[in-house]
């Protein structure tokens, strides 16, 4: 796979750092209803499929498909030298579609409902960022 894509710290709050700290230690894992079952993205304390506040944090597969999709040919800013890259929506197995990057050495060879997983680029001292790239 190509090389890092930029990313700097992510910002942590009480509804995500769960979330950031999965990634920090190469995990994905995801708010869920107890009431609904409903994986819910993106976190936080109450489900917005039922408005029960019983949620807890669990682990997903980090499996899933490109839902949807672009190459970015043109990048600017920390993304100057990275393009060209792709930004897309990938669709979990367990159904929560999250934006994110497809880390590939050819972005022209991605395609909607193409299987891909998950991967952690490390950013900072101590955190992860979330990627996918081609299963």
């Amino acid at each position: 796979m190509s090389g890092t894509l930029p990313g700097r710290p992510p910002r942590r709050t009480e509804e995500t750092g769960p979330f950031w700290d999965g990634c920090a230690e190469g995990r994905l894992v995801l708010p869920r209803c107890t009431a609904c079952a409903e994986w819910i993205w993106y976190p936080r304390r109450f489900c917005p499929f039922c408005g029960s506040l019983s949620v807890e944090w669990g682990a997903v597969s980090g499996l899933g498909t490109v839902y949807t999709f672009t190459i970015m040919r043109r990048g600017s800013g920390a993304y100057k030298e990275s393009a060209p890259y792709v930004v897309a929506y990938v669709e979990l197995r367990e159904g929560p579609r999250l934006l994110t990057n497809i880390v590939t050495d050819d972005p022209d060879a991605v395609y909607v409902g193409q299987p891909v997983r998950v991967l952690f680029q490390p950013v900072g001292d101590t955190d992860a960022l979330f990627r996918f790239e081609p299963a």
